[in-house]
């Protein structure tokens, strides 16, 4: 058997678009194309947080502007009310024009990793931000947040007023996939590998090999780990001393040292 070129990293959730499920984490839609597509849904909290940091950009940027007209003798009653009337203008549209430069993101959302789509995952069309700018108006400005709360509490697909307008969501960009997850093993950079007949399994096999070794160490089910290791070795024909344990384990390793190299 030749030895696979690249290790398969989500090899999981390949099954989970196909199941449909609303919650408060993901949700599935179908296509026309009947093609299931899972968003994950950005949280509650991640979104506030998102806010709160736009808000001490703003705060930032009001406080920059009232030195530099401090310091050019420009806080003339008369003067003022215009000069922070213009200068006040990027407050006003920071969402719109953040959202629209950044593909859906403001400075908030981009460190807090999440981004406004269409329901669809699609990228929204300018008719869609501009929606979703004119009802935050009066969902945060003027509701203090509480009318987009209650929506996004009660529609399970991350949706505030605004986004069931524009048909728009917010998601997560964090990967639900941990290395855990995958046939993938954390390996130091130095790791010397002791069993090149790996390369004869595929990623399929290591993967099967790795759920039922991590099911029965977590079940303590040592006559499991004894026949999984035996199968091994009859596979690849690897004659080695070491305990059932390590072996497998090094056999995990093994395989991703080599999969890493190709």
């Amino acid at each position: 058997m030749q030895p696979k070129a690249k290790v398969t990293k989500e090899r999981q959730t390949s099954n989970k678009t196909s199941v449909k499920k609303v919650n408060m984490t993901n949700f599935s839609i179908e296509t026309a194309q009947n093609v299931s597509i899972t968003q994950q849904v950005a949280k509650v909290s991640t979104r506030i947080t998102a806010f709160l940091i736009d808000k001490l950009i703003n705060i930032g940027y009001i406080l920059i502007v009232y030195l530099i007209l401090s310091s050019m003798d420009m806080l003339d009653y008369e003067e003022l009310w215009i000069m922070f009337t213009l200068l006040g203008l990027p407050l006003f549209f920071y969402s719109l024009y953040f959202e629209m430069l950044m593909n859906g993101q403001t400075p908030g959302k981009y460190l807090t990793k999440i981004r406004v789509t269409n329901i669809d995952g699609s990228k929204p069309t300018f008719g869609g931000y501009i929606i979703r700018w004119i009802t935050r108006l009066i969902e945060i400005n003027l509701a203090s947040g509480s009318l987009a709360l209650l929506a996004i509490l009660l529609n399970g697909k991350g949706q505030r007023l605004g986004d069931l307008a524009a048909g728009t969501t917010v998601i997560s960009e964090v990967p639900l996939m941990h290395l855990s997850d995958t046939i993938l093993k954390d390996i130091a950079q130095n790791y010397l590998p002791t069993y090149p007949q790996v390369t004869m399994l595929s990623d399929h096999d290591i993967q099967t090999i790795k759920e039922i070794f991590t099911d029965a160490k977590k079940r303590r089910k040592h006559p499991v780990i004894i026949k999984l290791d035996e199968k091994i070795k009859k596979m690849t024909g690897i004659k080695s001393n070491e305990k059932p344990l390590v072996f497998i384990e090094t056999i995990l390793k093994d395989y991703n040292y080599y999969t890493q190299q190709m």
